[in-house]
């Protein structure tokens, strides 16, 4: 039957108090309430890229046939997501890509989608990813509701963790928030309107007419993940839709925030964390309109190899100093000059070295097994030639030999850590993140994430950065 073989979720570990947001010093202990934040080299594209690497893990990358990204937060308008982060996955040339945008139901729609085209026989294995990083104008109200984050999830017929039962769509045309492609932030229409006549009556009527279509009444063992744009409206659907509170998924206000388009696809991947088999999940989502799609957990979810799920990221955490560093780190600061507008980076180098920068592919020598990056016709240790086997560099870990700090590099928070890090022998000249620089030593041992390196031209140019790597990965 088809269902979710396995999933995955990404939460930048930033996180910005409320308080801080209203002005005041971020707090030195972890109590208040807070929001996940996408720092400066991190958006859609990076956060996604995390979970679906995170989803992948144990499952042959070759056996994926397409690629569904959904998030209303595309770096291009005009330009496939999807296509981009097929490349960075190192997937097949003649897999599928398909970019879900446009509505706040985004994901769920490229979750159903994904299931249809598996049921249909025309994919086997596909990979759906929901990602969002949406910003509210500083001050607003949206500024302390929204999240950012990303969940991934692979779709297929063959031994799931859960299988889909059942679905149930509404549209619905109503101007409640939106965004033009003008406008750098999201609006909003008056807060009880939206709930009052877009919100509650769009997801009771998805999730009714779901329930509807099931062979039996909704049992005790049942865990839905509801969106809300904040913890009164979820608290009011839930009590619609006469949910037990044990029945309803944490739905993480003031740790996470709203993730957007990922919302409800991360609920349904915390859910998946502490599902039993049997258990009921239902997942719903609003924007248009709304759906609603209920799954079955299987006795091949206590199987699965443990993910790096939403409270993995959540317990890791590092607190914004200032309201000042996060607009500075989302690009909301002054600026003396404004960033150039000209063509940018080299399309021709781009796609020249897109297997070195996006797939961060280099080499191994098939005579005397050398490693080496960038890829080269002669091997630097045996000088044997064009005689390579290609290796994903972003599957193995490294260790830092050497680094610098860097305070000319434009960063919100001075130095930038570069380093040298040996990778199986191949020495690669990488950024270091998510640490601070007294924690960094020669001999660190790290992993790799893909992250942005800058902007220009109005082109984010991304490339693959170090950072530690987790207590008991080593």
């Amino acid at each position: 039957m088809t269902g979710i073989l396995s999933y995955g979720a990404y939460v930048p570990p930033t996180r910005i108090g409320f308080a801080t947001l209203a002005g005041r010093p971020a707090r030195p202990d972890d109590s208040g309430p807070e929001r996940a934040v996408a720092w400066s080299d991190e958006d859609s594209v990076t956060m996604g890229v995390a979970a679906a690497l995170n989803c992948l893990r144990g499952f042959d990358r070759a056996s994926v046939d397409a690629v569904y990204f959904a998030s209303t937060t595309h770096p291009f308008l005009e330009k496939q997501t999807a296509a981009l982060v097929a490349k960075v996955l190192d997937l097949r040339r003649d897999v599928g890509t398909s970019d879900h945008a446009g509505s706040l139901r985004a994901g769920t729609s490229a979750l159903r989608a994904a299931a249809d085209a598996v049921s249909a026989g025309s994919a086997r294995r596909v990979l759906v990813i929901a990602s969002d990083c949406r910003l509210g104008a500083p001050g607003s109200a949206l500024e302390r509701s929204f999240g950012d984050g990303a969940a991934a999830f692979l779709v297929g017929d063959s031994d799931p963790i859960a299988t889909f039962a059942g679905a149930h769509a509404v549209a619905d045309e109503i101007v409640d928030v939106w965004r033009s492609q003008e406008d750098r932030f999201v609006h909003s229409w008056e807060e009880r309107f939206v709930i009052q006549e877009g919100l509650l009556p769009n997801l009771i009527e998805a999730v009714r007419g779901l329930l509807a279509k099931l062979p039996a009444a909704p049992a005790v063992a049942m865990r839905a993940a509801l969106y809300a744009p904040d913890e009164r409206s979820h608290a009011s659907l839930a009590r619609a839709l006469r949910l037990a509170p044990e029945q309803v998924q944490d739905p993480l206000f003031g740790r996470l925030g709203n993730t957007g388009a990922a919302f409800a696809p991360m609920l349904l991947a915390a859910a998946l964390e502490k599902a039993r088999p049997g258990e009921r999940l239902l997942v719903a989502s609003y924007g248009d309109g709304a759906e609603a799609l209920a799954l079955v957990a299987t006795s091949q979810i206590e199987k699965l190899e443990p993910r790096r799920g939403v409270s993995w990221h959540l317990a890791r955490r590092r607190a914004v100093r200032s309201h000042e560093h996060y607009l500075r780190a989302r690009g909301l600061g002054e600026r003396e000059y404004q960033p150039a507008r000209d063509a940018g980076l080299s399309a021709t180098i781009h796609f020249r070295e897109r297997d070195a920068d996006l797939a961060f592919k280099g080499q191994r020598c098939r005579g005397c097994g050398a490693v080496q990056f960038p890829i080269q016709r002669v091997c630097e240790t045996c000088f044997r030639k064009d005689d390579f086997e290609l290796l994903r560099l972003s599957d193995l870990a490294g260790r830092v030999v050497t680094y610098t700090l860097d305070y000319f590099f434009p960063t919100p928070e001075p130095p930038t850590i570069v380093t040298i890090t040996d990778i199986e022998g191949a020495r690669v000249h990488l950024q270091l993140v998510d640490t601070k620089p007294d924690q960094v030593h020669p001999g660190l041992a790290v992993t790799f994430c893909f992250r942005r390196m800058h902007e220009v031209g109005g082109r984010p140019n991304y490339y693959w950065k170090a950072a530690p790597l987790p207590e008991g990965d080593a």
